[in-house]
């Protein structure tokens, strides 16, 4: 394949193919989330508009009225979309190389981690440094307890609550409680009451 045709590192990336992650144009894109992160982990809560415009700069999409709490990590931050009146607490961790797509009305705890990133299995193509990504959606209303981890490939229904500590490797349906390492449905929201 000729050097004209050859896809880049970033679109094997972004098609959720096997890609280098310090490739220049990566590496670059990295580091300049990194600058704007550190802008707004600095702001000052006095000085909320400032905030917003930091967040704003980071994220490919912010909604109205979305309050994220100091500190935030993200690898490149254009590849995150957070959904109107959404509260993420302290100390989240989005890895977002591949699509990070966070609902409405969203609840995080402290310490959540939206994890995207894939490793090979193979030890060579690891230590090749070969990655991937698949992408994370956290439905409307969905609520994340302190701590949570989602791992790569992950959908959450809306309204769906998950207990802290817990790590979501497997789509989780709306409407249900999951508690656990790994995460498992306990119940289906409003079960309780019908029993009751």
């Amino acid at each position: 394949m000729s050097d004209e045709t050859r896809r880049s590192q970033k679109e094997a990336m972004l098609s959720g193919e096997l890609y280098i992650a310090d490739d220049p144009e990566l590496a670059a894109e990295a580091r300049h989330a990194a600058v704007l992160s550190e802008r707004f982990n600095a702001t000052s809560a006095a000085d909320p508009e400032a905030r917003r415009a930091a967040l704003a700069e980071l994220l490919g999409e912010l909604g109205e009225d979305v309050e994220v709490r100091p500190p935030l990590r993200v690898d490149y931050g254009y590849q995150t979309t957070i959904g109107p009146r959404t509260f993420i607490n302290f100390g989240a961790v989005l890895l977002d190389v591949a699509r990070i797509t966070i609902g409405a009305d969203v609840q995080m705890g402290p310490n959540v981690q939206l994890l995207t990133p894939t490793h090979p299995i193979d030890p060579e193509q690891r230590r090749a440094k070969w990655e991937a990504a698949q992408p994370i959606t956290i439905g409307d209303n969905v609520w994340l307890g302190g701590g949570v981890i989602v791992c790569p490939g992950v959908t959450i229904g809306e309204n769906t609550v998950v207990g802290a500590g817990a790590v979501v490797t497997k789509d989780l349906p709306a409407h249900a409680v999951a508690v656990g390492n790994p995460a498992r449905v306990t119940r289906k929201i409003g079960e309780a009451a019908a029993e009751a």
